[in-house]
């Protein structure tokens, strides 16, 4: 998965989680609705700023926002058969 797919569906798994509308977080955010949903489909990628900011609205680190989703199944041990 590219980075900006898997920013913008992190992205979205927190907004879900914290019960927040796309325009919630955008306002937070202080960024346009439409660009918050083009990130949120990976149709672009977020400045260094904007990713602070959306990290602010979301009440997360930065660097959780380029994490792996929870959504996704974990890998498989190295040695399993």
């Amino acid at each position: 998965m590219d980075w900006t797919a898997k920013v913008g569906l992190n992205i979205r798994r927190l907004r879900a989680e914290r019960l927040l509308t796309q325009e919630q977080l955008a306002g937070e955010a202080d960024i346009a609705m439409r660009h918050l949903g083009r990130i949120e489909r990976g149709e672009a990628s977020p400045t260094v700023d904007m990713v602070a900011k959306l990290a602010r609205a979301l009440g997360v680190s930065p660097r959780d926002l380029f994490g792996e989703s929870e959504t996704r199944s974990p890998e498989p041990p190295e040695n399993a058969p």
